[in-house]
């Protein structure tokens, strides 16, 4: 089993899925291709091991999964026992529900405040339109945690928390306060909860060694 995943400082969709198989205790093989590389080169390399060029893709069984929803929703079927989504079907809809509108969504809080791990926190000036998207994750956040009881969005770790998890990146790097956004400060615990996460904590401890 062999994970490609990109500059792990930057992407946070490589994030997603290596946690994942992280909380899974999988033994796998991490390849590592540098982002931002001169146009064409990443993509190049990427290609080498991912029809879609981009990451992360995963290599398993003489296949390739590409794209973080994918690959996080193949484990969670393959590996059913370990209940990456809870069994309660409401919870369970309601998670996926969240991890579909963080895949194609919160496009303003992803341009304007991206994942940087490499530098010191720092005040951003919000657009309105990423206060309207941090408005409505804290919203998330709030409704799951008081449907589930916590600690986690659907009570234990799940898919759900690994796709938010850079989204807690985030909030540090960019110094976003959620009370501002209509938390009662239970957002703000959770994303402090995510980031205090051990595996989360090995993949910024390397991802603060890259070049």
């Amino acid at each position: 089993m062999e994970l490609i995943i990109g500059t792990r400082k930057w992407s946070s969709w490589s994030l997603r899925p290596w946690l994942v198989m992280k909380h899974l205790g999988l033994d796998f093989t991490e390849t590592l291709v540098t982002l931002r590389q001169a146009e064409g080169v990443t993509r190049q390399e990427i290609l080498v091991h991912s029809p879609s060029g981009q990451v992360p893709a995963l290599k398993v069984d003489g296949m390739v999964v590409t794209d973080s929803l994918a690959i996080c929703l193949y484990l969670a079927h393959t590996y059913p026992q370990a209940r990456l989504l809870p069994d309660d079907k409401v919870l369970r809809a309601l998670g996926l529900s969240a991890m579909a509108e963080m895949h194609a969504g919160f496009m303003d809080l992803r341009r304007d405040c991206a994942m940087y791990l490499e530098i010191e926190p720092r005040k951003a000036e919000l657009s309105e339109a990423v206060e309207a998207n941090v408005r409505r994750i804290v919203d998330i956040w709030l409704d799951l945690l008081t449907r589930s009881s916590g600690p986690y969005l659907l009570g234990s770790w799940s898919l759900v928390d690994a796709f938010y998890t850079p989204v807690a990146t985030r909030i540090r790097t960019w110094q976003i306060d959620l009370a501002q956004y209509g938390d009662d400060g239970r957002a703000a615990q959770y994303a402090e909860r995510l980031l205090a996460d051990p595996h989360f904590l090995e993949w910024e401890a390397e991802a603060k060694r890259e070049v």
